[in-house]
């Protein structure tokens, strides 16, 4: 299969700790890599796990809450001093201007690239990338500002070829992208073989979800149907339910029932509160009610 992996960068909250960074993900596709959030101090992250920075597709932003955002300006700064000539496009709620445009007034000429802004529609679920092997979107999260949710899907790929039944009927080269695609083939002497005996299925869909910040809020639950791995906030215990409520965040019993009910394969929570100094108690209380559940860590990759 394609590369299709998912590195943490951080995955703590608001209130900066020595434990945890801000909030911040890569995504990569197909050489392509993509950015999820961008909390301070996210492009020293990337050196110290060895991410090709120039490698950066684009940077999605779920929301406009400091720890989400306050590592643009270094990164978008360190991207020109590297030379970089690409487009940069970012995907975020439409106010991020207040933040960018000084920050471009202030870099001025010395920019060496151009960044294109798409806004975000916080209402409705939209697609946000597309091209043959890749989808990204994204969907409202339940947040006390605007907030989105992502969804990074693998597409399922083209039949694979059975050589020896190509070479059997010897099928010319021509005609081998539409078998792949599903086409039968019909002989020079009339006969139609059927495209199951030509081709074996291809790999199937991988989808990743990401869910930070929101309260609890099973109205994402059809956006995320059956992904292979999901990643959702998990700030507070169960026991600070009414924090968690009155902050719009969610528990870790929470992001666990959201997995079962959406039916998940695997879930990772994160965004820990900086009042936990041990997260091992975050991670029994959502076992407990969905097995299949981790710890997001610093430098943690995941590969589906």
């Amino acid at each position: 299969m394609t590369k299709f992996e998912i590195t943490i960068l951080g995955c703590g909250s608001a209130m900066p700790t020595t434990l945890h960074h801000p909030p911040s993900q890569l995504i990569d596709m197909d050489e392509k890599l993509f950015m999820i959030d961008c909390g301070e101090g996210t492009q020293l992250q990337m050196r110290k796990y060895k991410a090709r920075i120039s490698r950066l597709h684009s940077v999605f932003i779920s929301h406009l809450h400091g720890d989400h955002i306050f590592g643009l300006p270094g990164l978008l700064s360190t991207l020109s001093l590297l030379g970089r000539t690409a487009d940069l496009n970012i995907y975020a709620h439409k106010e991020i201007d207040f933040l960018l445009n000084p920050l471009l007034t202030y870099l001025g000429k010395h920019m060496s690239f151009k960044i294109n802004i798409f806004p975000l529609n916080p209402n409705a679920g939209e697609l946000l990338y597309e091209n043959k092997t890749i989808k990204v979107s994204s969907f409202p999260l339940k947040h006390r500002i605007d907030a989105n949710g992502f969804l990074f899907e693998k597409k399922e790929s083209p039949r694979h070829i059975i050589r020896e039944m190509i070479d059997f009927y010897h099928i010319p080269v021509r005609r081998i992208q539409e078998i792949k695609n599903g086409a039968d083939y019909l002989t020079p002497e009339g006969a139609l073989i059927l495209n199951e005996h030509l081709t074996c299925p291809g790999n199937p869909a991988r989808i990743y979800a990401y869910c930070s910040d929101t309260a609890y809020a099973p109205e994402i639950i059809p956006h995320i149907k059956n992904v292979d791995l999901l990643y959702h906030e998990a700030t507070f215990a169960e026991s600070e339910l009414v924090r968690a409520e009155e902050t719009f965040h969610s528990t870790a019993r929470q992001a666990a029932e959201i997995a079962v009910a959406a039916g998940v394969k695997k879930l990772i929570i994160g965004h820990y509160s900086s009042r936990y100094s041990e997260i091992g108690s975050l991670l029994k209380e959502a076992v407990a009610v969905f097995p299949h559940t981790e710890l997001a860590v610093e430098g943690k990759t995941v590969s589906l």
